[in-house]
């Protein structure tokens, strides 16, 4: 099979690297819909539904830790479709699950297979863009990421109404197929310095993140903006289809406004690397986030039977995302490119532990009203403010 690498100026690069990211999003979004449905179907509850988003998060958490190394030592190409694989075969088994015993297992692996191609995404624009340029490239592939939580709930519930529940894992299946065909064909291998996989080395490298507090902070507070966002999103199902009414068919366009704010976050950012530094962009992001959840929080108290007063505030929320991310990435992967694997991977698994734990505690306390919804993402975008805070200190104080 003939290769045709895609130069590093070639937009079909940042497209197939966004499709890449997209594999996590989509994996989260496009089972929302049937969640309602899964309960009924597994003769299970909400919390142990939860738990299945949960599941996988935890797989995609833990994974980042050798993802990182691995591909470091090996290079991105042949860990991105080692894991896209296993990928496909989990969603093969959440297909085919009979138990919600089982879809937590299958969804645990899938989170194990779904982490390579985010992570490596992100480590590949690093690889190829350098530390300057990869803040606008990070901004740009969300922008195109964007559009998989837009369609995600949409696809599930289309395919609700003619299919069952188990179609939602075939589909996915069939989208990681396609990627591991793209990878082999198209994507040149971009490591240039292999790392050792010696216990010591690996030890070492996460210790000279661990020991940057400037790169703990950008993680930290990009990963408990993401952790807030995913509770809304594992409580999204619950909250607007049980609790206020909305028919199925109609979920997936609650998500159209969010997926707007992100993308309009996104293209604000590409835009403003050219004038601000990427801390300044940061700040910016986390202040808008913790102003929205606050709103969201009032309004749904005032409003209880509104729809708007969630989805109105939660595109600010995602506009200040589009800020937040791409940038905090770009500030915690600067100093870092001999080992930019693993400082992905590291920042993955703070991001994705985090929501694990926040969307399984959210889970266990989800009743009949969203109020542990509101209180722990108020929460954890006040704390995401206060470490942006701290990024934006030592810019201050170190800027030249």
């Amino acid at each position: 099979m003939a290769h045709r690498h895609l130069s590093h100026n070639s937009p079909w690069l940042l497209a197939l690297l966004a499709a890449l990211v997209a594999l996590g999003p989509l994996s989260v979004n496009m089972y929302l819909p049937a969640m309602p449905t899964m309960i009924s179907a597994l003769d299970t509850d909400i919390s142990h539904m939860h738990l299945t988003l949960s599941a996988y998060l935890t797989g995609f958490a833990i994974f980042h830790l050798a993802c990182g190394p691995m591909a470091d030592r090996f290079g991105r190409k042949p860990i991105l479709v080692g894991g896209t694989l296993v990928f496909v075969v989990a969603c093969i088994g959440c297909s085919l699950s009979s138990s919600v015993e089982e879809l937590l297992l299958f969804r645990f692996i899938q989170g194990i297979g779904a982490c390579v191609g985010p992570t490596l995404a992100r480590t590949i624009t690093r690889d190829v863009f350098g530390p300057t340029r990869a803040a606008r490239a990070l901004s740009l592939i969300a922008i195109l990421t964007a559009l998989a939580p837009a369609v995600a709930p949409s696809i599930g519930g289309v395919l609700l109404l003619m299919l069952p529940w188990p179609s939602i894992f075939v589909f996915l299946g069939v989208y990681g197929m396609v990627m591991i065909v793209l990878i082999h064909i198209y994507l040149a291998e971009s490591l240039c310095q292999p790392q050792s996989l010696h216990p010591l080395v690996i030890a070492r490298n996460f210790g000279q993140l661990f020991r940057d507090p400037l790169y703990l902070s950008a993680a930290v507070a990009s990963g408990l903006a993401y952790a807030g966002f995913m509770v809304y999103l594992s409580c999204s199902s619950f909250v607007y289809i049980e609790m206020l009414g909305v028919p199925v068919e109609y979920f997936g366009l609650i998500f159209l406004s969010s997926v707007v704010g992100y993308m309009l976050g996104s293209g604000v950012s590409a835009r403003l690397t050219r004038y601000y530094d990427s801390e300044q962009t940061i700040l910016l992001g986390a202040t808008l986030v913790a102003i929205a959840t606050g709103v969201m929080w009032l309004w749904a108290q005032q409003f209880p039977d509104s729809i708007t007063a969630l989805v109105l505030p939660m595109v600010f929320y995602a506009t200040g995302m589009g800020l937040l991310l791409p940038n905090a990435m770009a500030v915690a992967l600067r100093p870092f490119p001999h080992i930019a694997g693993t400082a992905s991977a590291l920042m993955g698994f703070i991001q994705m532990s985090m929501s694990a734990a926040a969307t399984a505690l959210v889970g266990a306390l989800l009743q009949d009203t969203p109020t542990p919804m509101l209180a722990s993402m108020f929460l954890v975008t006040l704390l995401a403010l206060g470490l942006s805070v701290m990024v934006y200190q030592r810019y201050t104080v170190t800027k030249p």
